[in-house]
């Protein structure tokens, strides 16, 4: 009896022994829970507790002078947290808001359905002036709340499309990166795109203390878990204001584009796309109304011609012909070809001149058939087997020109242009039912090859360093210290000798100085200038206006490339509007022309296509 007395007393010890054990492990977590680990504490204040997102503002943008082109205003964004909206007066809040009961109610069903839990905008971008009146007002709403946010304001009207535009993330973007939540901002298009990254900056968190109405009581923890947001670096680009202003005023009434480059760095002085519009159209809770708007005009403003349209050269694309040509050896400028009877066939003389030409006054005059001859010469030579394997050594040859191919550039949205291999003339002819007659018009810069203005401005700066070009870019340096954007002066020397640039470019010069020269009316006194104009001929309706041109002739300043979309010939628009952009550039002030005043007065969006 004694000893089971013993055995039940032992098990007793034993269990009171595990239950303490336990109880000891509960208070060393519950320890653990409540003073140890922040994290826990946090969690079970949520309901008092409001964790508001610090948005940085985005970087600002200057031109290559230290002119802002764009920068940060503040406005507020109103957030809900939909489980804890109760019993408001949702007609007063509809007021101070200016909004319809039924928006209020789109609005909060789409909240929910986010989270009950989590905030969620419930109206984004609230001016200043608007807040003012909510601020008063808004104890009486609980579960809503406001944050501050910042808009992109213009100064100026001018470069649209390289600035771009921000609007909202979507689902592909919270998907990409992290970094967003539903609600936030990102670069859409042009500069604000490309340089997203350097633009957005950190985003920082504030935890504060919340009552039961809703009010504020201040930063939790004194500030303890707050952190700083940073704002995103700013951006000096390459652009100089002037120039792009004066250039959109130039090109009103009119579609197409402008390119100007600094040859010797690659910067991009103007990039003009004709119409275009003012970027404060779509900045705030006003940019979707504007945004269908402007992608409903049947002028396509929101396009940007300047890389994304693809003409054919016309006449621009002969000082490349003569380059190659001089390069192969089928050519030099003794080289002379007839284009008067039937010496002119198949491709005619659109320019009355003497017979036969030199190669030097075959560029000053422009003459068709001398270059479908340096083209047929260079495609019938002896080392080639094939008419396919001549034509492909041709393209490659004017691929080295940036042709047809994408350029490195931080402008997101450009287009290749078009020069196609022999594989499309093969499916199109037969493998042995074409020759060099057969693609006869791409020796004049028509046919199949299209550039864009971009692409031809660059072409342009190649003819300017005698061979070379830098990736033409648009941001010249990043952050408050102005620290080189390095990524984009890569050169690339292209495989022909300096002399041959030089034989094309006494041309140039004669399209400007010489008694035939296309652009004679338009030289600029003081300004030594190269040039070449260009009627592109359009299947779809009147022809281009295509001009480039690089001034001075020794150390070029500028290089650049004009294009009036159905306008007619090159020396009636192209070639003057370029003139006044090399005169603005360089000489910066002069006094007011008949021809500029024409230009400015002209509207050519009215020009009645032809038939095809």
């Amino acid at each position: 009896m004694h000893e089971r007395q013993n055995k039940y007393k032992s098990r007793k010890y034993i269990v009171q022994t595990i239950f303490v054990a336990i109880a000891i492990i509960f208070l060393i977590r519950l320890f653990i829970l409540q003073v140890v680990e922040n994290e826990y504490k946090l969690s079970a204040q949520n309901n008092v507790l409001r964790y508001v997102t610090q948005y940085p503002g985005r970087g600002l943008i200057y031109d290559r002078y230290g002119e802002l082109l764009v920068f940060n205003e503040a406005c507020y964004d109103l957030l809900v947290i939909p489980r804890q909206v109760k019993d408001i007066d949702t007609v007063l809040l509809c007021r101070l808001l200016n909004i319809s009961t039924e928006d209020y109610i789109k609005r909060f069903q789409k909240a929910k359905k986010y989270s009950r839990y989590k905030p969620s905008i419930f109206l984004e971008q609230i001016s200043r002036e608007d807040y003012g009146f909510l601020e008063e007002q808004l104890y009486k709403f609980p579960g809503f709340f406001v944050q501050t946010r910042t808009l992109r304001k213009y100064p100026h009207t001018n470069a649209a499309h390289i600035l771009g535009y921000i609007g909202e993330v979507n689902s592909n973007d919270l998907e990409k990166d992290e970094y967003y939540t539903q609600g936030d901002y990102i670069g859409i298009s042009g500069i604000e795109k490309f340089y997203e990254k350097d633009l957005r900056g950190k985003k920082g968190l504030k935890i504060k203390m919340v009552d039961v109405f809703n009010r504020e009581k201040g930063s939790y923890m004194d500030g303890k878990y707050d952190s700083l947001a940073i704002a995103g670096k700013d951006l000096h680009l390459t652009i100089d204001l002037v120039l792009q202003e004066y250039g959109e005023r130039l090109m009103q009434n009119k579609r197409g584009g402008i390119v100007a480059i600094e040859p010797s760095t690659g910067e991009i002085l103007a990039m003009v796309s004709a119409p275009s519009f003012d970027p404060n159209l779509l900045v705030g809770r006003i940019r979707s109304q504007n945004y269908s708007m402007l992608s409903g005009d049947t002028l396509n403003p929101l396009f940007n011609r300047a890389i994304m349209s693809q003409y054919p050269p016309g006449s621009t694309f002969k000082p490349i012909s003569t380059v190659i040509g001089l390069n192969e050896g089928v050519l030099s400028t003794k080289t002379k070809y007839s284009c008067a009877g039937e010496n002119a066939k198949p491709i005619k003389c659109s320019h009355n001149h003497e017979s036969p030409l030199d190669l030097i006054h075959a560029i000053e005059q422009s003459c068709n058939p001398y270059f479908w001859k340096v083209y047929k010469s260079i495609i019938e030579q002896d080392k080639f087997s094939t008419v396919q394997e001549a034509y492909d050594h041709w393209g490659n040859e004017v691929r080295n020109f940036g042709v047809g191919k994408i350029l490195k550039t931080d402008i997101s949205g450009q287009k290749d242009g078009n020069l196609p291999t022999h594989h499309y003339f093969d499916g199109y002819y037969g493998p042995k039912g074409w020759k060099a007659i057969t693609t006869r018009s791409l020796s004049v810069g028509q046919g199949e090859i299209e550039l864009t203005p971009l692409q031809l401005a660059n072409v342009a700066a190649i003819f300017a360093n005698r061979g070379y070009y830098y990736d033409p870019h648009i941001v010249k340096a990043k952050g408050k210290d102005k620290r080189d954007n390095t990524e984009y002066i890569n050169r690339t020397d292209l495989p022909y000798s300096k002399e041959h640039f030089e034989i094309a470019i006494d041309g140039m010069k004669l399209v400007y100085e010489g008694n035939h020269g296309s652009a004679r009316w338009h030289r600029v006194k003081g300004i030594s200038m190269c040039g070449k104009t260009g009627t592109a001929q359009n299947p779809h309706g009147a022809s281009h206006s295509v001009f480039m041109a690089f001034a001075p002739v020794e150390n070029p300043k500028i290089a650049i490339a004009v294009l009036v979309e159905n306008s007619g010939y090159g020396s009636t628009w192209a070639c003057p509007i370029a003139s006044l952009m090399i005169r603005k550039y360089i000489q910066r002030e002069f006094k007011p022309t008949r021809t500029e005043k024409k230009i400015l007065e002209a509207n050519l969006l009215n020009v009645i296509p032809e038939e095809d």
